[in-house]
């Protein structure tokens, strides 16, 4: 995720119209150019030291720029493409949009692997030290955790249950581990499963001690880490635990995408809340007081899921590929804001 400027400075002339400058004009740019642009001196600091007004340096620099005298290229490693990712950003207004080049095989698939280790460098910068980071369950924010090769220390709590506790080691209760081993910091996993068969049973989990200690640092949470699945089979965990009867129910309310157990129409309205009372994770409403969500989710199959929980305002940060990116740039009408986080659907 490093992206650097390489500035070259020159004292030979290297266009014909640098020609025009004498030699003596020829050192003096460089020399500017080399104070302004390498050794970060203002333009004040320079016209004191050449004796000459701080108009006549912003002069210099700008010939120096138009004549081949210094050359800026921004360059950014080739996984990264900095140009969707700018428009992107401003499309939802997010406050980061990483888009991530991904295999020409792969563009058909649900989160590429490579978005996770992307997603790990980006944690890497956002979180700080004393934070407390939440981890949700998804492949995407797994792989993730995998990729954590550095973090300041922080706390580490999982959002949500796991898909099969069952697999809890191989999942998100080993992401929430592994990412605490990484910082340093402390782990509080939750080892149950996500959707309970009925909201009694989901209420009494939730009062176990264990639990109970998970969710007293929800409030408490800093930055977060979430996955995005779209409404259909193999693409959302929470489509594939629901029978086929409460699938068709849901779908009957327009839902078209899912996360951490909550569910989204197109517009980034909640639907069929009922869900969350029979599962264990974060409220909606403690996700939208986060500072920094940051959704992992990519993929052409998973853009118009993509787009309905950015519609939302829950997430203020995205990690996605390129397919995904093409589509979430033409959809529908522009959105608002995501930094704009008031609940669509009023208090």
């Amino acid at each position: 995720m490093n992206s650097s400027e390489e500035i070259a400075v020159s004292g030979m002339s290297t266009g014909r119209s640098a020609m025009r400058m004498g030699p003596a004009e020829l050192v003096q740019a460089a020399a500017m150019a080399r104070r302004f642009y390498l050794e970060g001196k203002s333009k004040i600091q320079i016209a004191e030291e050449f004796g000459v007004s701080r108009f006549k340096v912003a002069r210099v620099l700008e010939t120096a720029l138009e004549r081949d005298l210094v050359r800026i290229e921004i360059r950014v490693p080739a996984e990264l493409d900095a140009e969707r990712s700018d428009a992107l950003r401003a499309r939802y207004g997010l406050r980061h949009a990483v888009v991530v080049e991904s295999p020409a095989e792969a563009q058909e698939s649900p989160d590429p692997e490579n978005l996770g280790e992307v997603a790990a460098d980006l944690l890497g910068e956002l979180v700080n030290e004393g934070d407390v980071l939440g981890l949700a369950w998804g492949r995407s924010t797994i792989h993730m955790a995998a990729a954590l090769d550095r973090l300041p220390p922080c706390t580490v709590v999982q959002l949500t249950g796991v898909y099969d506790a069952g697999t809890a080691e191989r999942g998100s209760v080993e992401a929430v581990r592994r990412a605490a081993q990484v910082s340093g910091g402390d782990a509080h996993p939750i080892y149950a499963p996500m959707l309970l068969p009925d909201a009694a049973t989901a209420a009494a989990l939730r009062n176990q001690t264990g639990i109970a200690r998970a969710f007293e640092y929800f409030d408490k949470v800093t930055v977060a880490c979430v996955s995005i699945g779209s409404w259909e089979a193999g693409i959302s965990t929470v489509h594939d635990m629901l029978t086929e009867e409460e699938r068709a129910h849901y779908a009957t309310l327009g839902v078209a995408a899912e996360m951490s157990a909550h569910l989204f129409d197109t517009e980034g309205r909640r639907v069929g809340r009922d869900l969350g009372e029979r599962c264990i994770t974060v409220e909606a409403d403690r996700l939208r007081r986060i500072p920094e969500v940051v959704a992992i989710a990519g993929g052409q199959r998973k853009g118009a899921a993509i787009d309905a929980v950015l519609r939302s305002g829950l997430v203020t940060s995205l990690v996605t590929d390129t397919s995904a990116a093409d589509y979430l740039m033409t959809a529908g009408t522009t959105p608002r804001p995501a930094l704009n986080r008031a609940d669509p659907d009023g208090p």
